[in-house]
């Protein structure tokens, strides 16, 4: 991966978000204030048009630029979580102007400890690291079969995580009010993380 198709990927992230804005709205509604849609198509469109405007080669300055970008943007907890996942990563890939899909795995999987470290959250909490963390873990187990068929099991393990929110109890944000109430029911942010493995693993 170079910063060229960190654009491509960003693109398609981007226009996959776009496309389940109105689905992530209606779903946020649930248990959340109903923005989720609207501040991640905004987060990903600036990301997008910084890339597209950028001459920078180092995957490292790119990335916690995309950050900076990101958190700008969208200004939501699900926003900062996605910066520090961004600013994560790039921590991992400063210097680096190319990177093959096992380095590009150890690098998501820093965006998820930067995460885990400056929210405070972790796997299990009914939030989007439910999704991130089994496509990471995926895309780490399978990254010697090639970026395709690592990508494609990253975003089934991805989904698969979304999907098993269902059995979980919020801990984090407005869902948590909701306690009981928020069983039965899937959370938006770990949709996000889904789309995001998805949308790269359906790019040509």
């Amino acid at each position: 991966m170079t910063t060229k198709d960190l654009c491509r990927a960003i693109d398609a992230i981007s226009a996959r978000i776009d496309e389940n804005r109105d689905a992530l709205v209606s779903l946020d509604q649930q248990n959340g204030d109903g923005d989720l849609g609207i501040s991640m198509s905004g987060g990903f469109r600036a990301v997008s048009d910084f890339l597209h405007d950028s001459q920078e080669t180092d995957l490292g300055k790119c990335l916690n630029r995309c950050g900076d970008h990101f958190n700008e943007a969208a200004p939501s907890s699900l926003g900062t979580i996605l910066a520090f996942f961004f600013k994560g990563m790039a921590r991992s890939l400063k210097g680096t102007e190319t990177c093959d899909a096992a380095r590009l795995a150890e690098a998501m999987r820093a965006g998820l400890e930067n995460v885990m470290a400056k929210a405070g959250s972790k796997p299990g909490e009914k939030t989007i690291l439910d999704s991130l963390t089994p496509g990471v873990e995926a895309l780490s187990a399978h990254a010697g079969e090639g970026a395709r068929a690592a990508f494609a099991k990253a975003a089934k393990a991805a989904r698969e995580g979304s999907e098993g929110t269902r059995a979980m109890k919020a801990v984090w944000g407005r869902a948590a009010y909701y306690g009981e109430k928020s069983l039965g029911v899937l959370d938006g942010g770990s949709v996000v993380g889904a789309l995001i493995f998805e949308a790269i693993n359906d790019m040509e």
